[in-house]
């Protein structure tokens, strides 16, 4: 490809794998930006980011102040790789979960579509290392939101992803209301209302060895009420 790629990864106390995860996609992609956004970090993730824009001048940071959320950053996020002239924007989380290896698979499959999610439930898709709960919270939240939404994604809670820059634009990123992990749905349900073509590539999840999960109670029940918000008409489409 000879557009503009760039990956945008969200980021909150993620000192221990940022730089590792910048040099093995840029040993995969040399020729790819990378915006890291990050929610000002108490850990000092952004100060290492900094340091390597001196190195990698194609690497960026968007530090944030102010409200935090994995939905306001994604959103900010998206902005500036649509402002830098991005044509295909990659979204992926910053704990290796979403492991750079497939970024050559979402470059190749979004050459035949709009949007690319990487899908543990097709097949060749799986999660290892993850608990009992976690698993079945997850397959639960998957069989919720093509029940309630409608939508037939085998995937709908994956947050690797792939757009073409006219999803972006047309999704109409200022109306989007989720703060937090909820954006995920929130912006692939417009995706699916607006009849984009989405492709599902299988990838291996694997939880996160270093650093620690954000994940608690009160972001499920927001998840979940999301998707009601959504179905209900709630939301601005």
């Amino acid at each position: 490809m000879t557009e503009k790629i760039m990956i945008m990864i969200p980021t909150y106390n993620e000192r221990e794998n940022i730089v590792r995860l910048i040099e093995e996609i840029l040993g995969i992609l040399p020729n790819v930006e990378i915006v890291v956004v990050d929610d000002n970090s108490p850990d000092g993730t952004a100060d290492l980011v900094q340091g390597m824009e001196v190195i990698y001048p194609w690497v960026h940071l968007l530090l944030r102040h102010g409200r935090r959320g994995r939905g306001l950053a994604g959103i900010d996020g998206f902005r500036y790789a649509l402002q830098q002239g991005a044509e295909y924007i990659i979204e992926m989380d910053a704990d290796f979960s979403h492991h750079p290896g497939y970024l050559p698979a979402f470059l190749e499959a979004i050459k035949e579509c709009d949007v690319v999610l990487g899908s543990r439930f097709v097949d060749g898709g799986e999660s290892i290392d993850r608990g009992l709960i976690r698993e079945a919270i997850t397959r639960f939240a998957v069989l919720y939101i093509k029940w309630v939404l409608g939508i037939n994604i085998a995937d709908g809670t994956s947050g690797y992803r792939c757009f073409r820059r006219k999803v972006l634009e047309a999704i109409d990123l200022d109306k989007l209301v989720s703060h937090g992990p909820p954006i995920v749905q929130e912006i692939l349900y417009k995706c699916c209302l607006q009849g984009f073509r989405i492709k599902e590539i299988p990838i291996v999840f694997k939880d996160r060895h270093r650093g620690k999960s954000s994940l608690h109670p009160l972001i499920l029940l927001d998840a979940f009420w999301m998707i009601l918000r959504l179905k209900w008409g709630m939301v601005k489409r």
